[in-house]
This record gives structure tokens, sequence and C-alpha cells, in this order.
């Protein structure tokens, strides 16, 4: 569903199973880029167990800039963890990837990465930049954890090459 139907009382238990799952590290920047798209929420007994976000930006790939369908705030509650719950929700978010998107993204945590691998998201080994608001800028500390999933339509990229990503407030990727 979209964040505008999601009504306040899901907005506060989302952000509440966020602060959970990431031990208090989500800040508000984090919840912040999570809204304005699309959410694929798991409920059980009216309670969110498991969500995922997919927002819209643009990346910037040899001189093209690519619709992209970034993910945002993967979390499944800890005692229903190992369940199929991520599987679930990432489904839903790569199938709206492969069908409104030109690619998919996201910046992935060290050590969970091989959930993403996978599921077909591939690791981009190029530089990462930023278009800050004082120009192109290097993002060195995002080039291992940055992922893309190939569209489906055939686009070519080439994972050595530079992307960078729009520019928004908190972590940029």
């Amino acid at each position: 569903m979209h964040t505008a139907d999601l009504g306040p009382h899901r907005r506060r238990e989302i952000r509440a199973l966020l602060d959970r799952a990431f031990d208090g590290e989500f800040e508000d920047a984090d919840w912040e880029h999570a809204l304005g798209g699309l959410h694929a929420v798991i409920v059980e007994a009216d309670l969110v167990v498991a969500h995922a976000a997919l927002v819209q930006r643009r990346l910037y790939y040899r001189g093209r800039a690519l619709r992209t369908g970034y993910v945002e705030a993967l979390a499944v509650e800890e005692e229903r963890r190992g369940r199929g719950h991520a599987r679930l929700v990432m489904a839903e978010l790569e199938r709206v990837v492969r069908a409104a998107y030109d690619l998919g993204a996201l910046s992935a945590a060290e050590g969970v990465d091989g959930f993403y691998r996978r599921r077909g998201w591939r690791s981009w080994q190029g530089p990462t930049s930023v278009v800050a608001p004082d120009g192109l800028t290097r993002t060195p500390d995002d080039d291992d954890s940055t992922f893309v999933l190939p569209p489906a339509d055939g686009l070519r990229l080439d994972l050595t090459e530079p992307i960078a990503c729009d520019w928004r407030d908190g972590d940029v990727w």
C-alpha cells in the first residue's frame, strides 16, 4: 500500500518495528527515506511483523537518469525471523520494480548481503557518488554496500562503471 493509505496508527507501528529491528540505530532521516512510496507489510494478529518500502529515486549511469525503485526499511520482528517474511515482502517489491522501474537498488548492511545476492541482486563494483547540492561528490563508504536488481527489459549495466544517486538528507545511499 502507499504511505498515504497506512494511516497514523500503522505508521507508528511500522516505525516502532524499525526501531526495534535496528536496535535504536534507525534515525528520523531513515524513516523519512521510507515514506512517500509503496509499503509491503505483513500483519499477523493485527500486528505488523514485517515491512519494506519502495520509493522512487534517480540513479545516474553513463549520462542517463534511471528511474529507480529503491528499497528502504526492510525489517522483521525478531521472533518471526527465519519464516520467509523478508522473502515475501521483497518478492512484492521486486515485482513492482520489474514492472515499473528501469532498475532496483538498495544499500545493504554488512552481513545481510547474501540474502539479496540469493534473490538476484548484484553488488555494484564501480565507484559510487551523490549529486549533492555542491556538485558530484564521491561516496567511497558506500562502494561495497550498493546493490542493484538488473532490469527485466534487458538494459545492460556494466557494474564496474561509476554510478551516482540523487541527494537526500541523512545517508544518501
